[in-house]
């Protein structure tokens, strides 16, 4: 895997969608590491026009990483009880409800992106494209990645054909990749035991990596790879707001929570009044009820109002330090 992926070292950078920019991404796979492009809330052609904006920047390989889309059951009284829901922050923010949400499928035009603009690696989150779907990858010599979340979900994985595995322990920030219900919370190095030795395909070890001996641990234990998020998420290169960064580089010890309020699927992120507030409100399936909180978190963002923002961050988030992604890297191995 390191070798077919050009990699310096064992560590992939965590496609973190509506986070990774051309810049960061680029910055990652130029030190050694493979980076990756978070495609999840992109259409076609802005899933094309970044991978084109990466290639300006390095000729080393990269992921980009797709949502497996499901069409969400529209039931149009969970729809209205969860924009009630939101309704104290629209209006305490100035906003206007938003009233409608539709799902776009997008799933074949960035397919189509990967394709054609030759990408390196393409990997998958909540669940696992069709065997057509992972065929037409393979025939292009792309290297295929899933995520599990659990022993039978890494099972899954490797009887679809794909080439690895990211094993992501409950530790890990940003959304779950669970795809086989009930949602299990799995601690990193607990889901290696239980996968490690019972697949043949690479493992790549994720959740709460934020120093050396983490990373000796999971390559010791069976991981070919380690996959970092939230360490990287404070790197100078990468280009989230202040508010945002700031926040992690605040946070203390179980301070974060696993939350379904912003966009309807489960993800670790810092507690805030939002997520405490919405916890047993009714929220809209995924992706709907990311739409319903985009302008939310988007003027949040303009006021420089961190508590009602999704600021994605992995359980050991006050143990991460500042620096440039090779510093942080360096760090790491």
């Amino acid at each position: 895997m390191l070798q077919k992926l050009e990699m310096q070292y064992p560590i992939i950078q965590a496609p973190m969608a509506g986070v990774t920019t051309p810049k960061f991404v680029a910055a990652c796979a130029e030190i050694g590491i493979l980076g990756s492009i978070g495609a999840g809330y992109l259409d076609g052609e802005q899933t094309r026009s970044f991978i084109k904006e990466v290639k300006k920047l390095t000729d080393k390989p990269f992921a980009v990483n797709l949502f497996v889309q499901e069409e969400p059951r529209i039931d149009i009284d969970v729809l209205q009880q969860a924009r009630m829901a939101l309704q104290p922050y629209y209006d305490e923010l100035g906003l206007s409800p938003v009233q409608s949400v539709t799902s776009n499928e997008v799933f074949e035009g960035q397919l189509q992106a990967v394709l054609e603009e030759q990408v390196a690696v393409c990997s998958f989150t909540f669940g696992i494209p069709s065997s057509e779907v992972i065929q037409r990858l393979k025939d292009n010599d792309v290297y295929v990645i899933g995520t599990a979340t659990t022993l039978e979900e890494a099972i899954h994985i490797e009887q679809s054909g794909m080439d690895a595995v990211v094993l992501q322990g409950g530790e890990a920030g940003g959304h779950r990749g669970s795809f086989i219900e009930p949602l299990q919370l799995i601690a990193r190095e607990d889901l290696l035991q239980q996968v490690a030795g019972k697949i043949s395909i690479p493992i790549i070890a994720a959740g709460g990596i934020v120093s050396k001996a983490d990373v000796d641990r999971a390559l010791s234990s069976g991981a070919q790879a380690v996959q970092i998020g939230t360490a990287l998420l404070v790197a100078d290169e990468c280009e989230i707001s202040p508010l945002y960064k700031n926040a992690i580089l605040q946070s203390k010890a179980q301070q974060t929570t696993i939350t379904y309020a912003f966009t309807g699927k489960a993800a670790r992120g810092l507690a805030n009044h939002f997520t405490e507030h919405m916890k047993d409100a009714v929220v809209a399936p995924y992706p709907l009820q990311h739409y319903l909180t985009s302008t939310i978190r988007k003027e949040s963002t303009l006021q420089g109002n961190a508590q009602y923002l999704s600021m994605w961050m992995g359980e050991n988030s006050h143990l991460v330090q500042p620096g440039t992604v090779k510093s942080i890297i360096e760090k790491l191995i």
